[in-house]
């Protein structure tokens, strides 16, 4: 990340711009190592370890999301592979890659055009676990458009593997940031597309989140949520059932938060991308 990134990004107390006090690392010297960030607004203080920010405070993580934090700091590696490989199993149908298909079409990447300022875009991914989505939107954009691609997540273990997979595969358009998805540390209508992909079940104020995600995207984007739902429109034997009650243990009622969705929003479409996964999208409002 470079210290010219700071430019998007706000405290999460009170969104008032952040300034780099830190050591710089690498090549070119504007490179963000590790230090502090201070808020020029409420004076907080915050950190970055490694290129990475950590805006969040600890004693504001409630309920289940200390629980699922502890969960992927735990076991990260073991995240993809149970996706990939037990998802058939467990769904008895499907695959992985049709059900992250069905959700990048809702993107809409196709219908980005470069800016004639020639800035890049910015897409933002809410909570980018291992970094799996991050070559399927690349491999979806139309070709020639400069991009900065900006991962959020809570956990630790989750940013480290995302961090390991994007080095190994020579993917350098990723800016990392450790925060809550309760309080985007981003400035209002900053991306041209904002989605999040398997962890809102598991938010303790899904609403605050979506409105987060909306207040971030600039005007008539899509903001599209992906998490666990049991396909209403069909019947389900006891095996789908009884993973997919495992699968959900930390969320009482799986489903589509369309209750959710801001007021303000237009063209909310709530669909299934799987038997055991929704895809709920929605689009900003645009300026009039």
């Amino acid at each position: 990340m470079l210290i010219c990134d700071l430019q998007w990004m706000r405290c999460p107390q009170c969104r008032a711009p952040l300034r780099w006090l830190g050591r710089t690392a690498g090549s070119p010297a504007q490179t963000v190592g590790s230090g502090p960030v201070a808020c020029d607004g409420c004076a907080s203080r915050w950190s970055a370890r490694d290129g990475r920010p950590a805006l969040y405070r600890d004693d504001q993580i409630q309920g289940t999301d200390r629980l699922m934090r502890l969960f992927y700091d735990w076991v990260p590696q073991l995240h993809d592979p149970a996706v990939r490989y037990l998802l058939p199993i467990w769904q008895l149908e499907g695959s992985e890659s049709a059900m992250r298909a069905g959700y990048i079409r809702r993107m809409e990447l196709s219908a980005l055009q470069p800016s004639a300022c020639g800035e890049p875009l910015r897409i933002l991914e809410v909570s980018i676990g291992t970094g799996v989505n991050v070559e399927l939107v690349h491999a979806a954009l139309p070709a020639g458009i400069p991009l900065e691609y900006w991962g959020l997540d809570l956990a630790t273990g989750m940013l480290r593997i995302c961090g390991r997979r994007l080095r190994r595969r020579g993917i350098d358009d990723v800016r990392l940031v450790q925060g809550d998805a309760h309080a985007l540390p981003f400035a209002d209508q900053s991306f041209d597309r904002v989605f999040h992909v398997g962890g809102i079940g598991g938010f303790h104020d899904p609403g605050k989140a979506m409105a987060e995600m909306a207040r971030v995207a600039r005007p008539d984007t899509p903001v599209v949520v992906v998490d666990e739902q049991l396909d209403p429109t069909r019947s389900h034997g006891w095996w789908p059932r009884l993973w997919f009650d495992l699968v959900t243990f930390y969320d009482k009622d799986p489903h589509a938060p369309r209750e959710h969705v801001p007021a303000d929003a237009s063209e909310v479409i709530d669909e299934q991308v799987g038997r055991f996964y929704y895809c709920l999208t929605f689009r900003t409002p645009a300026l009039v």
